[in-house]
């Protein structure tokens, strides 16, 4: 009886399946990098895609595809610093602040 149900289960094909098949990026990345990142804006850090790539599907992706859906969609909400508006970067001098006004210091020694 042993040695017939042992050889049913080693001559049973053992098929792996992929959990991330047909998941996109976004997805992939809600259900497996939010455990350490908050956002996925800069993660790309302005990366070539093929780089990117090669790093996710290494040391974070399950298989080239899911690899390849988490590359677009980091890139895809990646704003580097060079894309920013220059006014948010340095406002002008002279220039309203958002702030409200603060009342003018009182002179103590005239």
């Amino acid at each position: 009886m042993f040695l017939l149900s042992a050889s049913l289960l080693a001559g049973a094909v053992a098929r792996a399946e992929n959990l991330d098949a047909g998941k996109s990026g976004a997805r992939l990345f809600a259900e497996s990098c939010t455990t350490c990142h908050r956002s996925a804006r800069g993660l790309a850090k302005g990366r070539f895609r093929l780089t990117l790539y090669l790093f996710l599907q290494q040391h974070y992706a399950s298989s080239s595809d899911s690899a390849s859906a988490l590359t677009s969609y980091l890139q895809s909400v990646d704003t580097p610093a060079a894309a920013a508006p220059r006014a948010a970067r340095h406002p002008r001098p002279g220039a309203r602040s958002l702030r409200p006004p603060r009342p003018p210091m009182p002179v103590l020694n005239r």
